[in-house]
């Protein structure tokens, strides 16, 4: 038998997410992960600054979790959520729902960040439905991303994402981005289309905006929008599914908030990197909607693997990490990290801006190569980094940390200390694009 790598194997049978396959064939083999890093099949090890997209909190193969994941599969691994129920489902929520901002009521669970967010705006388009009420439009804002399934894809911004599928899209009004500077621009926006159209649900990643290049809201104008929705009766669906979890400095993005959001969407995170598995909560205004003797009126949505119990015991061990005592100095100490670089490096002519929110720091590079998530920059600078033992993967020319909690300050000092002579050499120009 030919002894082939797994990178040989992978090529002969995978297709990978987000990756034009021709042009980037050659997926690293990892064999193991262990804290904030990961190890590749020739024994390489790279520090996991992005947190495998976002997802991991607390470490790879984190034995709380771990032992958590292993005591469950021998008890329950599965059962239908439809007419049944289990412990860890009860369990998290249970625990949970105290911990959100505003008033939730009930967690609906689901598998991913995509079909929380369509179950959201499923949701707020069917409360008007059962009330006998018109109200169909969703309200999002421009440069928004909440997923890729068909609903998530509607209420994202119109781009590279959602081109081919663009008139399959029901039609969703963006509104410019609440920055500190747009503030009343976008106030005014939501205020005109709320004043006019027969307006269901506004929608937003609060504070930050993932896929748009970790663009970031300033909290009072964000507030303005969600106070103005609610006055008009239509509900907020605060998309959390990056932030939550302690992600912008607050367990979750909303906190930081004056107003409260009617529904909440979480994922990522939430198992602390291990399984699938995501959550939509929302308030008894949204839920009563639903519970009536009429059966027209339930809320026909699910999935197989509903609310699965190891996923759920996963669920369960993460939280308890998160709200130790540990991981909110770790927490914070990242923040303050984040900050100082941040401030080091903020008049250097090779960065257009750089921003912190919590335990996320972002700068947009100055390049030739375009800006935007095709910048022919990204895989240069992927590579610069890797080569480096860093994981990082640029969104266009916009490069970006998320790290897990558990990352050492050796570590991250690496990272920093990596950008700083990235920033002052011009080697990576010669890179190749691979």
């Amino acid at each position: 038998m030919i002894n082939t790598s797994l990178k040989q194997r992978d090529t002969a049978t995978i297709w990978h997410p987000y990756t034009p396959m021709k042009l980037r064939p050659n997926a690293i083999g990892i064999t193991r992960g262990q804290g904030a890093l990961l190890f590749d099949e020739e024994g390489k090890s790279y520090i996991d600054a992005v947190s495998s997209w976002w997802v991991n909190l607390h470490g790879h193969a984190h034995p709380v979790i771990a032992d958590a994941i292993y005591q469950q599969a021998n008890t329950l691994a599965h059962c239908m959520f439809a007419g049944l129920t289990h412990e860890p489902a009860v369990a998290y929520a249970e625990q949970l729902l105290p911990l959100l901002p505003g008033t939730m009521s009930k967690v609906f669970y689901s598998d991913n960040g995509s079909c929380a967010t369509e179950i959201a705006i499923k949701m707020a388009l069917q409360v008007f439905h059962n009330r006998g009420a018109v109200r169909k439009t969703i309200v999002a804002l421009e440069g928004s991303y909440h997923g890729d399934t068909f609903g998530a894809m509607a209420a994202s911004s119109r781009g590279l994402f959602t081109a081919p599928f663009d008139d399959k899209l029901f039609q969703v009004v963006f509104i410019p981005v609440p920055t500190s500077d747009n503030a009343a621009v976008s106030l005014a926006a939501l205020t005109k289309i709320l004043a006019t159209q027969d307006v269901a649900a506004l929608i937003i990643e609060p504070l930050v905006q993932g896929a748009a290049g970790m663009q970031m809201h300033n909290a009072h104008a964000l507030s303005a929008l969600f106070k103005a929705t609610h006055e008009h009766g239509a509900f907020v669906i605060a998309d959390e599914v990056m932030t939550g979890f302690g992600r912008t400095g607050t367990l979750f993005a909303c906190e930081q908030l004056t107003e409260s959001p009617d529904m909440i969407c979480l994922s990522k995170g939430i198992t602390g990197g291990t399984l699938p598995l995501a959550i939509t909560a929302c308030s008894a205004d949204v839920f009563d909607a639903f519970y009536t003797d009429d059966v027209t009126h339930a809320f026909y949505h699910g999935h197989s693997y509903t609310a699965n119990p190891i996923a759920c015991a996963a669920a369960l061990a993460s939280l308890k990490l998160l709200l130790s005592d540990e991981s909110t100095t770790r927490r914070a100490y990242i923040e303050t990290a984040h900050q100082r670089f941040a401030q080091e490096i903020r008049q250097n002519e090779r960065i257009d801006n750089v921003r912190t929110c919590g335990t996320i720091i972002a700068m947009t590079i100055k390049t030739v190569g375009g800006n935007g998530y095709l910048s022919y920059e990204r895989d240069r600078i992927y590579h610069y980094f890797l080569a480096r033992g860093i994981l990082l993967r640029p969104m266009g020319n916009v490069l970006y940390l998320i790290p897990p909690y558990c990352i050492t300050h050796e570590q991250l000092q690496h990272i920093y200390q990596a950008i700083r002579e990235f920033l002052e050499s011009d080697s990576h120009a010669d890179l190749p694009i691979i």
